[in-house]
């Protein structure tokens, strides 16, 4: 479908084109994205560290927006969204789930990455009737092993990134094998993909903010994660630095009706090299 096409049927099918929205909530002015169709129980994505709007795949979001409507949006005090970025990872969640209810949505999907991921599980604890199934990928449990690293590990791979002229992401998002690296640029260029209507990339304080969050995520006791009754699929890659790929093995064991897909010779960013996989995946996980 072109653009004139996708204008005249009042559906949009790319990322690349969909508008930049805003809804106002709690006094903060949320700013989102949405396309694919209007029916339907909506998935809404809960992004990473650092991430703005522009940092989704489009692969991914046009892959799940060709069966569903899929919501991304920009947390409270990142990049187009007004308001001061929270410390934790439960006060984010909360203002996840006044943009969600601003939206006038009484049930959602959540695919979560990342931090996006921690969030997630901490809306279908405090809203479980909010939520209807959940993708959890690249992320860990409050207190999972090494997430109390991930400051230490974007700072050092931020500096190796500076110095070799090229995106942190390349290192924290992949492995540095031949496929890994291949995949990292790949990536990298689709995400320039969409060149009219930008997202204002996230401030040093807000990305501070986050990654003491994280910090916090990392210090906390194990939650009891079998509250969480609703269908969840796990994903990640075999080698993540940035959360351990054992988190995601764990989430699985404790998570009581969940599903578990590791991705070979892939890190942190799995889901994002083997997008066609995991858009398969995903689909056939959220129309079971």
């Amino acid at each position: 479908m072109n653009n004139s096409q996708e204008a005249r049927d009042g559906v949009v099918t790319s990322y690349k084109n969909a508008p930049n929205r805003t809804v106002s909530a709690g006094g903060v002015d949320f700013a989102y994205r949405e396309l694919g169709p209007k029916t339907g129980v909506p998935v809404v994505f809960v992004t990473h560290l650092a991430a703005v709007l522009d940092n989704w795949d489009p692969r991914v979001v046009d892959g799940i927006a060709t069966k569903h409507r899929v919501i991304t949006f920009d947390n409270r005090g990142v990049g187009a969204s007004t308001g001061s970025t929270p410390n934790t990872i439960q006060a984010m969640a909360k203002d996840a789930v006044t943009f969600i209810r601003a939206l006038g949505l009484n049930q959602v999907d959540l695919l979560g990455f990342s931090m996006g991921g921690m969030i997630a599980q901490v809306i279908v604890q405090d809203e479980p009737r909010l939520v209807r199934k959940l993708i959890l990928a690249g992320t860990g449990p409050a207190g999972g092993e090494g997430i109390k690293n991930v400051t230490r590990l974007s700072h050092l791979d931020t500096v190796r990134a500076l110095l070799t002229f090229q995106d942190p992401k390349q290192f924290l998002f992949f492995t540095r094998t031949r496929n890994g690296r291949r995949a990292g640029k790949e990536f990298l260029a689709r995400l320039k993909e969409r060149t009219a209507s930008r997202d204002k990339a996230i401030s040093l304080t807000s990305y501070f903010t986050q990654l003491a969050a994280i910090h916090r995520w990392g210090l906390e006791r194990p939650h009891d994660l079998s509250v969480i009754h609703q269908p969840t699929l796990v994903a990640n890659g075999e080698s993540d630095r940035m959360v351990p790929t054992t988190n995601s093995t764990d989430l699985a064991r404790r998570l009581p009706d969940s599903e578990l897909v590791i991705y070979p010779d892939a890190g942190h960013g799995g889901i994002f090299q083997f997008h066609r996989q995991f858009v398969g995946k995903a689909l056939e996980f959220l129309q079971r």
